[in-house]
């Protein structure tokens, strides 16, 4: 009424209805849905994942407004919904090398949603209890390999990862639950496969959360990421070129205001776990959510996470630039990198299935 909202609208046949609209002052999309706890306790999860490497969190913001750019980030056009595309991400994390996150089966081997009855303070309990005792177990192991890729190198690696999702889609589907690749066929649960490609829920097994794919929108996709990869890749890069590949309009527009140069935020280290973010929360009533819109804010006034002026879409370009030629952002010397880049040639990865990688 104040005039603060605009595009208002009610989605009452969505799985789990949803209000839609957008803020007029921020520019930010936001869904209402009510008692959704099953929603809320996925949405803790993915945040309390961050604390064991951080680089999480940012490659999830970097990859949705990478697809809204796209446009492939609208289950309503039968393209990846955010979610989706989290956990996406989220298995790019356990299936690196070396892995940064574990299969989610070690952070709450059950099935989260069918544990969320009686007592909902109770339900809520258990589950934060066993997910910050099994997070902190994962954080102290010294055994754990590290990876020490820069954001803009597991950027490329996902786009290189699932360039070709297309040829595969059919046979192989995603499993953040046990962090493999599964051949559709032999998966049970997952018959008869009527979708074009298979996202399962870790929380909600055995759903598809890109059930609202369509087969004409995944070769769409698919030409998204490989597009987006050979750019990355290619030696003919500038910045308006490449921020124009990476952020939809609305977010370049912020990149080009004025620096806050009053920020006194976090500094980010990308060696992995670097931030304390909202630790699970063993409690008897419901926490608001983490303070978000000032980080929102900072970066729409062009601050990077680090603190630094709008120098920062260069620097990241220059990362970028240095992550196609073998380098990252550290400038540590090509030697040992992962070459991105073979004689000016994309090289695309095809996943192997469980029984192919043994």
């Amino acid at each position: 009424m104040r005039g603060g909202w605009s595009n208002l609208q009610f989605i009452s046949n969505a799985r789990v209805p949803i209000l839609k609209f957008k803020s007029n002052q921020q520019g930010v999309s936001c869904d209402i849905s009510i008692n959704n706890l099953p929603g809320q306790m996925k949405s803790k999860i993915l945040l309390w994942i961050s604390k064991i490497d951080g680089r999480f969190h940012d490659l999830v913001l970097l990859v949705k407004e990478w697809a809204k750019a796209h446009k492939i980030n609208s289950s309503k056009t039968g393209t990846f919904n955010s979610y989706s595309l989290s956990l996406l991400v989220l298995f790019h994390f356990q299936t690196c090398v070396p892995a940064i996150l574990p299969p989610l089966k070690e952070i709450y081997p059950g099935n989260m949603v069918d544990d969320l009855r009686g007592v909902r303070a109770d339900a809520e309990n258990l589950i934060a209890e066993t997910c910050d005792a099994n997070i902190n177990r994962i954080i102290s192991d010294r055994s754990r390999s590290i990876n020490r890729k820069s954001l803009p190198e597991l950027f490329v690696e996902f786009l290189r990862k699932f360039a070709q999702m297309d040829s595969w889609a059919s046979e192989l589907g995603i499993c953040p639950h046990t962090g493999q690749w599964e051949q559709i066929k032999n998966n049970m649960r997952w018959l008869p496969q009527t979708y074009a490609i298979f996202v399962e829920d870790p929380f909600e097994q055995p759903q598809n959360t890109a059930r609202s794919v369509s087969a004409g929108q995944l070769k769409k996709i698919s030409e998204a990421f490989l597009r987006t990869y050979s750019l990355l890749i290619s030696k003919n890069q500038n910045q308006n070129s490449l921020l124009a590949t990476l952020a939809p309009p609305y977010v370049l527009r912020c990149l080009t205001k004025p620096p806050n140069r009053n920020y006194n935020g976090p500094i980010r280290n990308y060696s992995g776990g670097y931030f304390q973010r909202t630790q699970p929360q063993v409690q008897r009533f419901i926490r608001p959510p983490p303070p978000l819109q000032r980080h929102v804010q900072n970066a729409s006034q062009g601050t990077s996470s680090n603190g630094s002026s709008s120098k920062g879409p260069v620097q990241a370009q220059a990362q970028v630039q240095n992550a196609s030629h073998g380098t990252s952002s550290n400038s540590l010397s090509s030697k040992g990198q992962v070459q991105l880049q073979a004689q000016g040639q994309a090289q695309i990865w095809r996943p192997k299935s469980q029984k192919e990688s043994l």
